[in-house]
């Protein structure tokens, strides 16, 4: 019962009706959401990507339609021509509740069998089962609203950028690979035998190259790829807004993006988000909140309270102070009722996954603490701790005693799981907050040596420059972090545009001249012919669409997603390949 359009062509989108058009002959085209016989009525509710009408098949108009009427199914693709009229039984939960289409033809574009899921937004299935019919999943008004949303966001940065005189330029997506960073997905050359291209991380070398070229304002909105294992909200590609700009310093860089993001939130959720933005050196966040991306949206900040437990009779606290670790804690102000003794158990568990040994804990209540490390803490420390930390009836203080790192890591992770867990944070507020001064290097244990903290190519702040060679540690970037309500939404920074710098800053992460050469040799022979001081930043555009659709996970947000196993289930990638396909790119497997 499959048929033409012959000659009718849709007039109105299915969600578009109104009572202004009353009266009017309209042709819909869409999929049946639904249909309901009741004899001499049929009632079909037709959706499109702007929702949903009610077509109405009366047997007294039209035998023969009413009878095609009934054969129709679920998903069904059908064109209805009608006329639109008053509906008599309103429904107010749908913005076409208050009228629908007395059909006068009908044609069955395409029949379906009955899906595999529903196209229904609470149908709760497995997410194996939506990715692997990700096409029928995409039917559901959820999934559609969050791409039209990307759609928008993408379309308001775009005109915000061509405003502010910036270029989009395309990048390679067949790249050299590069160290100091993630693992490179990597593409075998077919007519440069023995050779590898890498797909992009970012474009981060080629948008220098561009600031070198004389571009000055460049963008792009582009598919990046890292070979890593992925996380809950993590895939092997994902998309960024990539931008860079010539003849600028940090504050500039950071100005710019201000005005961008007042205008994202402004017009996309009518939320004007308050200028300057907030900053907070990587130091006061790591002091404060343990994380270099800490949600402000409540308090539980970390306090230090080594000095008062130093010469404690709780070995785990004096004994940990001896060896060069430090005590920290949070205050669960006013919750500390909210967690039972299990969950705290509970929390234990989770902070060990961060290298911590225990949790350790107080409560207030109104007969007094309640802990079982309180007998090991004399009057005077217990005192002092709940001064220094504002402890009071009904608070819960949580305490880990360790390395800085365990500790930092572990509290800094603890207060978000806390708070959700006791569901204090407000999802309608957005807190905005500007990391700034962010180590220039990290030391990698199992290397031997320092490393980048971002990528070799930051600026270090004009007043650490003298310490690259003597206390790389000390060295603070020009780099900077947007974080939004918890999750890093954009990085960048000031690149070094000075060889001889460059030059140091590759010594100092133990590059040799020749190995510089072999491996960013293009960049810096670029160097050599007059470069203008410049930065840029990074956004993860998929967690932007998170935060603007209220989604917990990204893959709600890609139209063609990876699972955690960076698999797809839609297509089967990746697959095996022939023999003959290895051979041609001079490939041979050796699997065991």
């Amino acid at each position: 019962m499959r048929e033409k359009m012959g000659r009718l062509r849709r007039t109105h989108m299915c969600g578009d009706l109104r009572t202004s058009q009353i009266d009017e002959k309209v042709v819909l085209m869409g999929w049946v959401q639904r249909e309901r016989n009741l004899g001499s009525l049929i009632f079909v509710d037709l959706r499109d990507t702007t929702g949903i009408c009610q077509i109405v098949f009366d047997s007294t108009v039209s035998e023969e339609i009413f009878k095609k009427a009934e054969k129709v199914r679920s998903e069904y693709v059908l064109a209805v021509e009608g006329i639109v009229r008053k509906r008599e039984s309103i429904n107010k939960d749908i913005p076409t509740g208050e009228i629908e289409v007395l059909a006068k033809e009908l044609k069955v574009l395409d029949e379906s069998e009955t899906p595999p899921i529903y196209i229904k937004d609470d149908d709760n299935v497995a997410e194996n089962m939506r990715l692997k019919y990700r096409y029928l999943d995409l039917r559901k008004p959820s999934m559609q609203n969050r791409l039209k949303m990307r759609h928008k966001a993408a379309k308001v940065v775009r005109d915000f950028l061509d405003e502010n005189n910036f270029v989009e330029i395309e990048t390679p997506m067949l790249t050299k690979p590069t160290p100091e960073g993630a693992r490179d997905y990597l593409v075998p050359s077919r007519v440069n035998s023995g050779r590898f291209y890498a797909l992009p991380q970012s474009p981060q070398l080629m948008k220098q190259l561009l600031m070198v070229s004389g571009m000055d304002r460049y963008y792009q909105i582009v598919k990046c790829f890292r070979d890593e294992d992925l996380r809950a909200n993590r895939q092997p590609e994902f998309t960024q807004i990539d931008i860079e700009m010539s003849f600028v310093d940090v504050d500039d860089v950071i100005e710019m993006n201000e005005r961008m993001l007042y205008r994202v939130f402004k017009e996309l959720k009518g939320i004007e988000i308050e200028l300057p933005i907030q900053r907070m050196t990587y130091k006061e966040a790591m002091e404060r909140f343990g994380i270099d991306k800490p949600d402000l949206r409540f308090g539980f900040e970390l306090v230090d309270i080594t000095d008062i437990v130093k010469d404690s009779q709780f070995k785990v606290f004096s004994g940990t102070i001896a060896n060069g670790g430090h005590v920290r804690g949070i205050n669960v102000k006013g919750y500390g009722d909210g967690l039972s003794r299990k969950d705290i158990n509970g929390l234990e568990d989770y902070v060990k996954t961060f290298g911590a040994k225990g949790l350790a804990w107080l409560k207030v209540t109104e007969e007094g603490i309640t802990s079982p490390i309180a007998k090991f803490l004399s009057e005077e420390e217990l005192n002092n701790i709940l001064d220094r930390m504002d402890g009071d009836k009904g608070d819960l203080l949580l305490f880990i005693a360790d390395k800085p790192k365990v500790v930092f890591d572990s509290l800094g992770n603890l207060r978000n799981v806390v708070a959700k867990r006791l569901n204090i944070i407000d999802n309608t507020e957005m807190k905005l907050v500007w990391i700034t001064e962010f180590p220039l290097f990290e030391y990698d244990e199992e290397e031997g040596r320092y490393v980048a903290k971002h990528h070799p190519f930051t600026h270090p702040m004009e007043e650490d420059i003298d310490l690259l060679e003597t206390e790389p540690e000390k060295v603070r970037a020009k780099a900077y972090d947007i974080v939004i309500n918890g999750d890093e939404m954009g990085g960048g920074s000031i690149r070094i545009s000075d060889p001889e710098l460059q030059k140091r800053m590759f010594s100092a992460l133990g590059f040799t001249e020749e190995e510089a050469w072999n491996k960013f040799g293009f960049l810096l022979e670029a160097f050599k012919y007059g470069t203008p001081p410049h930065g840029g930043i990074a956004y993860g555009f998929d967690r932007l669409i998170m935060l603007l659709t209220n989604s917990s996970n990204i893959r709600d947000v890609i139209a063609f997603p990876k699972t955690q196993s960076a698999t797809c289930l839609l297509t089967g990638a990746p697959s095996e390949v022939t023999e003959d396909q290895l051979k041609e790119i001079h490939i041979k497997l050796d699997l065991e």
